[in-house]
This record gives C-alpha cells, structure tokens and sequence, in this order.
C-alpha cells in the first residue's frame, strides 16, 4: 500500500451543539466517502466544539461527548477517521483525537502539549498526557477497553500519528519523537485560532514537518467564528516529504471545507533510509504504544501535487484578512445568536463607518459564496427579507455640537450600504440631563468647570435610544471602540462603548484609518472584482474628532490625546514588550525625530497614567473578536489590575 487519498477537513461547529455538530460530521464524512477518501482528519474537540470553557470540566459533557462518538463510528466504515473529543479518565479531562477504524474505534491520543498563553486557557480544563505513557481507557456505555495515550497506529501496514494543533508549535514536538517510531501519516487537528500572518507559520510547520519527519502531513482546523470571541480561517493543509500537496482557501461562510491530495508512501519512506541521522526507536513495539489493525485501504492513485493560489492573497494580504476575518465573525455571530441584524449609531467618524461597511461586506462576501437563497437559509431569513437595509440599521444622533460635516458623511455613507438610516434629534434630551444635574449641584454647569461631564453626558444620551431601536429590531447594537481608545479610556462607558459586540476593538485607529483608505479606493475581492466603497471619501478627509465640545474650539482626537501612531507605538512597547517609561523614551525619539524630548515625554507620561487608570473600562468593553495575539481584552490576551500604582515611580524619572 503506497498511495492514500488524505483529506482534511474543516468544520464550522458551534460549543455544546451536539446534534447540529453531529450532522456537520456526518456530513463532511459523507463528502470525503463521496471523493474516495481513505483517512479523514477532522477538527480539534469537532465534538463538543474548542470554545466550551467551563462545560469541559462537567462530566456530564465528556459522558455525551462519549455517547456523540459512538453514534458516529458506524459512519467510518470503510475509512480511517481522527474525531476530537474531551475525555474523563482518572477523574481528570484530557483532550483526545480517537481514530476509527473501519467503524471501530482503534485508540484515543492525548494532547501532550496545552495551549495556555494569550487567548488560551486549556491547563484550566485539561492535563497534559505524558510522553511515552499509554493506558486503558474502559467505555462508560460497553465496559470495553480502548488504548489511551501516546500511541501510533498501524493500520494496514501504514503507521499513523498524531500533533495535536499546539503539539506542533512547540520546540520538542511529538512528531520528533513518532518519526522514530517510522509513522508514515501525522495527523493535526486543531483548533489554532485566526491572527494576522499566522497561515505562513502553520504552513511552515506543516511542510517541513513533513520533510524532516519522512511522511504525510495533514492539517485540519476549525472554521467560523466558533463561540463569539475566536475567528478560524478554517485553514487545511496536506503535506508530504517536505512538499505542499495542496492548501485549501481560508474562511468561508459555509459549514465545512474539505482539502483532498493523494500521498505516495513510496516518495517519503525512502528519506529514513537515506538520512543518516535518522534513529528508528526499535523494536517498534517495544512498549504496547503500537496499536496493529488489518485494513484494506482503498485504491487511489498517485497526483502530483497542485496548489492553487488564492486571488485575493496576492492583494494588500492583511486589509483582506483583516475583512474577510472580521466578515466571518458578523456572519455567524448573527446566525448562531439568531439575531435579525444589526444596529450602528454612525456618528459620520471613521470607526462607525468602518463597522457599518463591515456589515454590508459581509452580506456581499457571503452571496458572493453562498447564493442568496442559501446565504438567506443560512442566516434564518426569508429570501426577500435578506436586504442591506434589513441587516444594517444606522443612525446619526444629533446634539448641538453635532456638525453638518459629519451628518452628511454619515447620510452618504449610510445611502452607499443600503442601510436603513434614520438622524435623530436628541439635544432636547442632552439640554434636559444638564438641567438636571444643574439643579441637583445647585448651579448652571459650564465648560470652564464641567468639561468632562459635559463630554460624557452627550454620549451617554445617544445610548438608550439607539439600544431600544435594536431591541425593536431584534437586531445585535454594535459598539465601534477600537483598540487604540481602549489603551487610554478615550470612551464613554454607556455611551459610545454601548453594544452587544465589539468588532473593531481589537484594532489600532492608525491602521484602521489606513484600512478604510484602502476600501476607498480598492477594497476586497468579491468574485472576480474588487468592491470599493467611494463614498467613504467623505470619512477619510476629516480628522477623527469626538465632537462633543462646541464647535468653536476644533476638538480632535489626538488634539485630546497624541498622534495615533505614536500612542499606538508607546502601547505596544509598554504593554506587548513590557518596556518602562525611560526604556520608550530613546525609542520614540527614534521613531518619532519630528517632535522633541520634552513632547516625547508629556506624552509617555499622559499614556501611563491614562492606561493605568482605566483598566475597569477595558474590563467593561463589549466581546470583540480576537484578531491580533497582542491585544488588550483582558479576556483573551492583557491581564491588568484595575487598580495598582499608575507608575508614579517610573513616570518620575522622565523628569
């Protein structure tokens, strides 16, 4: 036996939705029979889904997720499957990939290595397995006993191993050690989360693990916006002696994606002998860690290897990934919420603008992909209620600082989406907050005194009725705080940081304005044709301003704060690499020769402290997706503690 139609597939599952995830199983099996597939990998934890955090500690979860894995082996007749699952052995949960053979389960592989860092929490929920180390596992349902832990399996002649997704990023990978053992095929589902340029590294890993262990590699990930924080791409890859076979597209709206190649065993056994630093682990089953089935693999016939390009790939590679990531994650946060759309307060400034078209472009991604009919089924709409306006409601909330430079832009923006939009009057309401406060403070409030209150309240006000116009809707209200904000509290807490979700937040403001420059004038690929949006002229000729203080006094954003690309520079320095204040300085003088030490210094000082002091809103935000692995939300990436000693010390020493 030499050559095997491998197949990777990736799954858009959704955490504790057995029978829906049951059925994208099933059905991706079905399609892989349907091509002639012989081995099938499937997602890390394709079960019960990655994201059931707390759940995995709940026997009750590992005992259905059991129950789901027998219901499906009946489906592997005929193939070989790897199916992820969460497993309760010795009163502690592990992270399993069991392999069916031939309708029967052969074994269950542990992960050994725990993804803990940033976005990861698994030490929470699982142990690690040890190398080396294999037991019994006995069947909750059928008192049988299954093989459990660091196993290769040799089914039919071919010696099958597994990298479970972060198995493969670290430094003392198990594939070194199972390439000793002689596997031909390493299998890796994953569960690797979307983060900008991550393809390249998984790609790297995939293909040279492939040279460096003499097999076939194949790699299946998750697809979708999965539990509401984490984006997959979805990505797939098949790899064999150091070559690509084949890649498939990442994202897409659909359920699942499968990759097929063809893997001659011939190509790769060859290296072990050829290598003169190969060390075969003998005897190869010295320890029972080889698990040995008869199985007659069907026929397929050598390919050569065929790996199409991706067009929109070749373009400005992060401003696509960046839409097409955060696309993805609208879309199924609106199907699996099974909300009706959403709602954006468009102020006519850069961030709302930039959520609004995301919205619209995920309806054009997704007919693009989809049809509109089945994109309409998807989302659970009736065809003709699948509009612009019916996804996207906007609205411009006016006060008396509001100007006509921004209410225009925010009607042409609105009219270039198709969205329903409306232009509320809310200065009666602002008016009627002062006179209040007024009189319970005894005094007529004023901007010499009152600044910051008179800022807050006007955002405030636009609230409540933006809110209740989602709830009529039964729409998701969207708050467009981007990441730079964030960093230094530059938002009203229930005022413009108001929503449901969050999608932007994990953005920087100069990197977002550059992507709206780019949606200007080129934006994304849909079909065979970019689709810009022209009318965000309008947005990117202004300067980003708050515009809540009066309009005499030409209130911007970095006016009130620093150039963008200078907070954003101190920010990473400070918060990613851990710099203090005296560290930054000769930095920025650097990066940074047009302004002096003196305004170098004022402004570290002002991000310090502003950092420092709003931990609690950063805490507060609304979920947002996880996009970049140096973020700010204390859920997936920054911890901080709200209150602390604001680095009085170390902002002292700059003088």
């Amino acid at each position: 036996m030499n050559a095997i139609h491998l197949t990777a597939a990736a799954l858009n599952q959704t955490p504790l939705a057995w029978t829906t995830n049951a059925a994208n199983i099933r059905a991706a099996l079905d399609e892989a029979r349907a091509a002639g597939s012989a081995l099938v990998c499937l997602p890390e934890l394709c079960i019960t889904g990655y994201g059931c955090e707390d759940a995995f500690l709940g026997e009750a979860t590992c005992l259905r997720a059991w129950d789901q894995l027998l219901a499906l082996l009946p489906e592997t007749r005929g193939r070989v499957v790897s199916i992820g699952l969460p497993l309760l052995h010795g009163h502690c949960v592990y992270n399993v990939a069991a392999l069916a053979v031939d309708g029967a389960l052969a074994g269950l592989v542990a992960k050994q290595n725990l993804a803990g860092d940033g976005i990861h929490y698994e030490p929470r929920w699982f142990k690690p397995w040890p190398a080396g180390v294999v037991d019994r596992f006995r069947c909750p349902v059928t008192g049988a006993e299954h093989p459990l832990g660091d196993l290769v399996f040799e089914v039919g002649g071919v010696a099958i191993g597994f990298e479970i997704c972060e198995d493969a990023w670290v430094a003392d990978r198990p594939g070194t050690r199972l390439a000793s053992r002689g596997i031909d095929v390493l299998l890796n589902p994953s569960a690797s989360h979307f983060a900008f340029g991550k393809d390249a590294i998984r790609r790297g890993f995939v293909t040279e693990g492939s040279r460096a262990f003499c097999c076939a590699y194949v790699y299946a990930n998750l697809l979708g916006n999965e539990a509401g924080r984490v984006i997959y791409d979805g990505q797939t890859l098949i790899a064999a002696g150091g070559t690509l076979l084949a890649e498939g597209p990442r994202f897409g709206f659909g359920d699942r994606r499968l990759l097929h190649a063809v893997a001659d065993l011939s190509l790769t056994r060859p290296g072990r002998s050829r290598s003169a630093s190969y060390r075969p682990d003998l005897p190869l089953a010295h320890d029972g860690s080889r698990v040995r089935l008869d199985f007659d693999w069907p026929e397929a016939l050598p390919a050569a290897a065929a790996v199409t390009p991706v067009p929109w790939e070749a373009g400005d590679k992060k401003a696509e990934e960046f839409t097409r990531a955060v696309t993805l994650g609208l879309f199924d946060y609106l199907r699996k919420s099974r909300a009706r759309g959403y709602v954006v307060s468009l102020s006519g400034g850069a961030d709302s603008a930039a959520v609004a078209a995301l919205v619209r472009l995920m309806l054009d991604l997704a007919v693009d992909e989809l049809g509109h009919d089945a994109c309409a089924a998807r989302l659970g709409f009736a065809q003709a209620e699948l509009t612009p306006a019916q996804l996207l409601f906007t609205a411009y909330q006016a006060t008396a600082n509001s100007g006509d430079v921004t209410r225009q832009a925010a009607r042409e923006v609105a009219a270039a989406l198709g969205a329903d939009h409306r232009e509320l009057e809310i200065e009666a309401i602002h008016a009627a907050y002062k006179a209040l406060a007024g009189e319970a403070v005894g005094r007529a409030l004023d901007w010499a005194h009152d600044d910051i209150p008179l800022q807050n309240i006007q955002a405030r006000v636009r609230s409540p009725g933006i809110w209740m116009l989602a709830n009529l809707r039964n729409a998701i209200l969207l708050s467009t705080s981007n990441r730079s904000e964030a960093a230094v509290g530059y938002a009203t807490m229930d005022g413009d940081t108001s929503g449901g979700l969050a999608p932007v937040s994990g953005i920087d403001k100069a990197w977002l304005r550059q992507w709206l420059r780019w949606l200007e004038t080129i934006g994304p690929r849909v079909g065979e044709a970019h689709r810009p949006i022209p009318a965000l002229a309008a947005i990117n000729r202004q300067q980003p301003t708050a515009e809540l203080r009066p309009p005499g006094e030409g209130q911007t954003d970095e006016g009130d704060l620093m150039p963008y690309p200078v907070l954003d520079f101190i920010e990473r320095a400070a918060i990613r690499d851990k710099r203090p204040p005296m560290d930054i300085l000769p930095l920025l003088l650097v990066r940074f020769p047009a302004h002096d030490r003196e305004q170098h210094v004022a402004w570290l000082k002002r991000f310090f402290r502003l950092w420092s002091r709003n931990q609690w809103k950063r805490e507060r935000y609304a979920p947002g997706f996880h996009l970049d692995d140096e973020n700010l939300d204390p859920k997936t990436w920054c911890r901080w503690p709200i209150l602390n000693g604001g680095f009085e010390e170390e902002l002292a020493e700059l003088g």
